[in-house]
C-alpha cells in the first residue's frame, strides 16, 4: 500500500480491533480513506506469488523457491542450460551468455556475468564477478570479487578471493587460492597452492605446494614471477621478491631473495642418509 504518511498517521490513530481476532487491520484505512474523498486506486499483480502473504519460515521459504523457478524459466528462455532448474539459487543479477550451462546446487550472489559457452560445474559459489567466453569451472569452485578471462579452467575446490583477476587461458586447479592477485595468460597453477598478493606473468608453472608468503605478520607484501617462470613444487616465495623471466626454481625452495632471469635458483639443505639409524619404537605399558 502507498499512503500519504499525513493521512496515514490521521487513519492509524482511529484503527479499532473490535474483530473476533482482536486485531488491528491495515487494511481499514481504504474505508477511511473513502470516507474522507481520497481516489482509492488498486493494481491487480500479474501473478498470485506476488501478493502472498508471509506469516512464518515456511512460507518465506516457500515463496524464495517460487521466486528462484521464476529465475529459471527466464534463463531456460533465453537458451541458458540448467541440469535441475529447481536447484538454482540467484541473489543478486546473473547475466548469460550463448549456451552456457549451469550444474545442479549453483549460487550467484550481486552482479555475475557469464560469457558464451560457460560451463558452470556443480555446487559452484559466484559472487560479483565476471566470466569470460568458453571458461569452465569445475564443481566445488568459489569465485568472490574476480574477474576471469576467456578460456581458462578453474577448480574443482578452487578459490579465488576478491581482488583476483585471470587472463585469458588460466588454470587454477584443485585446492588453489588466489587472493588479490593478478595471473597471466596461459599461466597455471594446478595443485595445492597459495597466491596472494601478485603479479604472476604469462606462461608461468606454479608448482604443486607453493606458496607467497605475503604476510609478515604485520604488513602485507608483493611477489612478482614474470613470464616463462616455473616455480618447483614446495615452493616458498617469501615477500618482497621477484622471480625474473624465465627463471626456475628448485622444487622445495624458500625464496627470500630476488632471482635472475633465465637461471635456476634452489635452496634446499644437504641430503644425508645415517647408517645403522634405528627407528624409535613403541614403549608397551
Amino acid at each position: 500500500m502507498l499512503v500519504p504518511t499525513g493521512k496515514l498517521r490521521a487513519w492509524l490513530s482511529k484503527l479499532k480491533n473490535n474483530n473476533a481476532q482482536g486485531e488491528y487491520y491495515l487494511t481499514d484505512i481504504v474505508a477511511m480513506a473513502v470516507q474522507d474523498g481520497l481516489n482509492v486506486h488498486t493494481v491487480q499483480p500479474s501473478k498470485r506469488w506476488e501478493v502472498e502473504g508471509i506469516n512464518n519460515k515456511s512460507q518465506l521459504a516457500q515463496l524464495e523457491r517460487i521466486w528462484q523457478q521464476v529465475v529459471a524459466d527466464k534463463l531456460l528462455g533465453q537458451g541458458v542450460t540448467l541440469a535441475d532448474p529447481s536447484r538454482l539459487d540467484v541473489r543478486g543479477e546473473l547475466t548469460c551468455g550463448r549456451d552456457v550451462e549451469i550444474d545442479i546446487g549453483c549460487i550467484f550472489e550481486g552482479n555475475v556475468t557469464l560469457g558464451d559457452r560457460v560451463k558452470v560445474g556443480a555446487y559452484t559459489i559466484i559472487r560479483n564477478a565476471s566470466i569470460g567466453n568458453g571458461t569452465q569451472i569445475a564443481p566445488y569452485t568459489h569465485i568472490d570479487d574476480s574477474q576471469v578471462g576467456a578460456d581458462c579452467h578453474l577448480g574443482p575446490y578452487a578459490r579465488l578471493r576478491p581482488g583476483s583477476k585471470l587472463a585469458d587461458d588460466a588454470h587454477v586447479g584443485n585446492f588453489v587460492e588466489i587472493k588479490n592477485s593478478q595471473i597471466g595468460r596461459g599461466s597455471k597453477a594446478n595443485h595445492l597452492s597459495y597466491i596472494g598478493d601478485s603479479t604472476v606473468g604469462s606462461r608461468v608453472n606454479i608448482g604443486a605446494g607453493t606458496i607467497t608468503c605475503n604476510y609478515d605478520g604485520a604488513n602485507k607484501h608483493r611477489t612478482i614471477i614474470e613470464d616463462d617462470a616455473f616455480i618447483g613444487s614446495d615452493t616458498q616465495l617469501v615477500a618482497p621478491v621477484t622471480v625474473g623471466k624465465g627463471a626456475t626454481i628448485g622444487a622445495g625452495s624458500t625464496i627470500t631473495k630476488d632471482t635472475p632471469a633465465g637461471e635456476l635458483t634452489l635452496s634446499r639443505s644437504k641430503q644425508l642418509s645415517i647408517a645403522g639409524w634405528q627407528r624409535p619404537t613403541k614403549v608397551k605399558k
